[in-house]
């Protein structure tokens, strides 16, 4: 072939062109037929790439839609790449970076909410009217609504900080305040009454949860070697979510609390079940195997007890208000409350416990 063919093979029906651009090496194959007239026309043809690649103006995609190469540049393009495209790529990227149950989190916000409304549309097309629009049709809390927004901002943001978008629509979308729930603890007969329904480990577990303000995430994580008897602490260091162990919500999350007396007492009992070659603490009487996550326990123990006790139902989350609202109820400082449960400062105590709070004369 002589020099005007330079960068052209023929192969049958197709040809293959050879470029340079952006200093990688690329060879795509274009379908024509054996004349000379198509040959004049893929030699025109690459003369104008060479020409675009050289004045900036080269469109990898409008000269090869159909590449394997094309999916890499179709990245950079926000007219053509999805944004369900974008949230699969994002998500992968972020398997190995993020907790298992953060992962399945994301996926489920994904694939069940973003991807269904949003997912064939290009990058460019997204609007803050349209995000608000999805957010309003969403039959859930402002807090889930929030949350299922995360993969797209987090999208968006690199998007945008890569320079390939030149605005972020959802940064005119803000997060709805969430309901924050009243506390609703629970009385000392009350707490009798639902101890009085437990039996053995389940018993141990609940008088546990009422009198050291643990989340249920953080009970069925707490391992004997975080008990310290002589120092009467314990060392919260990791929570149990969805069947995986992690780290504490928060960092303020990791913690050591003073043992109360009736949570000492709860596990010095609990100490016959499982203190002997066991590394967890609390176990599913069931199968004297440690609980899986915190549903088994409302669905098994907790809902139960309730119901066998007459008393009106709120979620295991209370014995967590319950021991706050006990301690400042008896005159301890709301900094050592808010150390106690796993809380940055006393400014969350304040707001949610300002009430059991007695008032100075």
């Amino acid at each position: 072939m002589d020099r005007r063919h330079r960068g052209i093979t023929i192969r049958g029906n197709s040809a293959q062109i050879a470029i340079t651009y952006q200093g990688v090496r690329y060879r795509e194959t274009i379908p024509i037929p054996p004349t000379k007239a198509a040959l004049k026309e893929l030699v025109l043809k690459l003369h104008a790439i060479k020409y675009e690649i050289k004045t900036g103006d080269f469109d990898f995609l409008k000269h090869f839609p159909l590449s394997k190469n094309a999916k890499k540049f179709r990245k950079s393009r926000p007219d053509q790449y999805t944004i369900g495209e974008a949230l699969k790529n994002w998500l992968q990227r972020n398997q190995s970076e993020c907790q298992p149950s953060t992962i399945r989190d994301y996926t489920s916000a994904i694939y069940y909410h973003l991807k269904p409304a949003f997912g064939e549309m290009a990058i460019s097309e997204l609007t803050a009217i349209k995000v608000k629009e999805f957010l309003a049709d969403l039959p859930c809390s402002n807090k889930r609504k929030s949350n299922i927004l995360i993969p797209l901002r987090r999208v968006y943001d690199e998007l945008y900080h890569d320079e390939i978008i030149d605005k972020n629509p959802l940064e005119r979308v803000k997060n709805h305040p969430s309901n924050t729930r009243e506390p609703e603890p629970f009385n000392a007969n009350e707490i009798s009454r639902i101890l009085h329904e437990l039996k053995g480990q389940e018993n141990n577990l609940i008088q546990f949860a009422f009198y050291s303000g643990l989340r249920t995430s953080e009970l069925i994580a707490l391992r004997w070697q975080d008990v310290d008897f002589d120092k009467n602490c314990i060392y919260v260091r990791s929570a149990k979510v969805r069947g995986y162990l992690k780290c504490t919500k928060t960092k303020s999350g990791k913690r050591d609390v003073t043992l109360q007396p009736q949570a000492r007492e709860a596990l010095i009992s609990q100490k016959t079940f499982t203190g002997e070659q066991n590394e967890i603490v609390f176990h599913d009487s069931r199968s004297n195997q440690p609980w899986k996550d915190d549903q088994a326990i409302r669905k098994i123990v907790w809902t139960p007890a309730l119901k066998r006790a007459d008393i009106k139902y709120r979620n295991p989350y209370q014995t967590r208000h319950t021991f706050a609202s006990m301690l400042l109820s008896r005159g301890e400082n709301p900094m050592f409350v808010a150390q106690q449960m796993g809380h940055k400062d006393w400014s969350m105590i304040i707001k949610v416990y300002g009430r059991w709070i007695p008032q100075s004369k």
